[in-house]
């Protein structure tokens, strides 16, 4: 094969395996199946002119009555009814594509328990080409409902008579460049998002114990530059020069985390399949914040929203800060159009990190996606990310009774997972060690998914602050979900899902938590727009400080589509 041939392959090896990482060498970026499907029902479509791409919307109305009966620790039996408007919409454009999922749901009480209420779920991902191939924008948005429990473990799956509940929303936009200037690729994106976290009677630590001091809202900021050139063009190797600048400030306490990166990377061709990556490059790194303000006997006050109030009379304060030289070695490998890895060791945070991808698509039918990622955030900037590397053609998947989304989302090419970014909400800053993988497949008519991940936090506060208890605490969260559904006959199809997740806090006066369930529905059009479900379930959760709690959960619903 010719030097150009040969160049030309490694460039794309290269680009295809970074953009399939959470973070890497090339740029010193950041790294960053529950419920069943809806009952299948007509939907309004509108050609978008060109190469058969489509756009189509699905919105509908829905009631459904539901019935809890509590299995433990008493034995009620509780009612209430729901009714829900929302529309799912995939975007198959020229120019534009991605998929938006939004659902408003009221809760209607039959049950002294079970208060009235109002939520708001949904995912969306979107990417618009201004510029085809050279500039694009793209946005995010994620609105769950949690559980919140002592230490900050954070679960999905809310339940209608639990009244710990909190509402978590994301969003996030900016725009990406991409071009070349003669033989150099040059790329550059911004983006700015904003996380914010609405607190109901979240369960705080017993007497003696420090208060939880739960997130509130935070806006982060991250940017990337990069020129180089392929191997081959100017050298035997390719060599790319990068910078990238990330912030997030969190409302609680004002705490802020900036993370700046600059560096040099070289790319060494071995086969026409593989390279090896060296970098080196410098990186600063702060975390300062405030104290919160103090009665005459040294108390830090809280708030009427339940956290500490921040003393904005005193000067930030650094918590931890660190500079010096970075580097990042490993191995890119993509043997065919449908295979990509990427491997990494370095030094960042002046420790050792490790973070890399693995992306396999075998056929239309199945896909396997892996990515782990090391980073210092908090709880929004988590979010952000993981939002960010969800793919643009998911198909979205609820929990029949509470109709909120599913931690997993898989599309066409890759999937990703938002439920390690969820799983602690506390509002110190930390650093993240994560993994998460999702796979499906299509068997015969009917998909199968799967996603698992595991978190490790390190928490980083000043050790005079009030969030000095924190500091160097580590806590961990894993969690498996699981699905399968498809349709039984023309007119009905069904859904089958199961998750388990665990939280093991820093704390050990706060225990650790578990969350486990299933369920399976039943959908059946009626006629071409109205379709009836019904739908069992049971779900266990385990929290040290009080009394475990296991649910089985019953539904018929309707639902009519325009």
């Amino acid at each position: 094969m010719t030097r150009p041939a040969l160049s030309l392959r490694l460039a794309l090896l290269a680009a295809t395996a970074f953009a399939a990482a959470p973070a890497h060498a090339q740029s010193l970026d950041y790294e960053g199946m529950d419920g069943g499907d809806a009952p299948a029902s007509s939907a309004s479509s509108s050609r978008s002119g060109g190469s058969g791409a489509r756009t189509t919307v699905r919105p509908y109305i829905e009631a459904v009555q539901n019935v809890l009966w509590e299995l433990s620790p008493g034995d009620d039996v509780l009612t209430y009814s729901s009714l829900a408007a929302g529309v799912d919409v995939a975007l198959r454009g020229r120019r534009t594509e991605g998929a938006i999922s939004v659902r408003y749901e009221r809760r209607i009480s039959q049950s002294d328990r079970v208060a009235d209420g109002d939520t708001l779920s949904g995912l969306a991902r979107v990417r618009h080409d201004l510029i085809p191939r050279t500039l694009s924008v793209e946005a995010g948005a994620l609105a769950t409902r949690s559980n919140i429990g002592a230490g900050g473990a954070s679960a999905l799956n809310a339940l209608a008579n639990n009244d710990a509940v909190s509402q978590i929303y994301s969003l996030y936009a900016g725009p990406a460049l991409s071009t070349n200037v003669g033989d150099v690729a040059v790329s550059a994106s911004y983006l700015v998002g904003y996380n914010r976290l609405e607190q109901e009677n979240v369960l705080q630590g017993s007497a003696g114990q420090p208060l939880n001091d739960i997130f509130d809202d935070s806006v982060v900021q991250s940017a990337q530059l990069s020129a180089g050139v392929a191997p081959g063009t100017v050298l035997p190797v390719g060599v790319t020069a990068s910078g990238s600048y990330f912030q997030e400030d969190i409302s609680n306490l004002d705490q802020r985390v900036r993370d700046v990166r600059g560096g040099v990377q070289v790319t060494l061709p071995v086969s026409m399949s593989l390279a090896v990556v060296g970098a080196i490059g410098y990186e600063d790194v702060e975390i300062s914040s405030r104290d919160a303000v103090r009665d005459g006997n040294g108390v830090a006050l809280i708030g009427d929203d339940g956290r500490f109030v921040t003393d904005k009379s005193q000067p930030r304060q650094i918590a931890y800060e660190t500079d010096g030289l970075t580097w990042d070695a490993g191995v890119m490998w993509r043997p065919s159009r449908r295979t990509a890895l990427s491997a990494f060791v370095g030094r960042r945070y002046d420790s050792t990190t490790y973070y890399g991808s693995f992306s396999y698509v075998p056929d239309a039918r199945s896909q396997l996606t892996i990515a782990a990622s090391d980073n210092i955030s908090g709880f929004g900037g988590q979010v952000t990310r993981a939002l960010r590397d969800l793919p643009t053609d998911f198909e979205v998947t609820r929990n029949p009774f509470n109709g909120q989304i599913g931690g997993c989302a898989n599309g066409s090419q890759a999937g990703g997972c938002v439920n390690n970014a969820l799983s602690s909400v506390s509002s110190a800053v930390f650093r993240a060690r994560s993994i998460n993988g999702t796979y499906s497949r299509q068997i015969g008519r009917m998909t199968a998914g799967i996603g698992a991940g595991y978190i490790r936090r390190s928490f980083i506060a000043r050790a005079d602050s009030v969030l000095g208890a924190a500091n160097g605490l580590i806590d961990e969260s894993y969690y498996v979900n699981a699905g399968l559904n498809g349709p039984i006959d023309r007119r009905s199809s069904f859904a089958i899902s199961a998750y388990s997740a665990w939280f093991e806090p820093g704390s050990s006066n706060l225990g650790s938590s578990t969350a486990v369930g299933a369920n399976a529905s039943y959908f059946r059009n009626l006629t071409d727009r109205l379709a009836a479900s019904a739908a069992v379930g049971i779900d266990s959760f385990n929290q040290n400080l009080l009394e475990d709690q296991t649910i089985a959960s019953g539904l018929v619903g309707l639902r009519y589509s325009f």
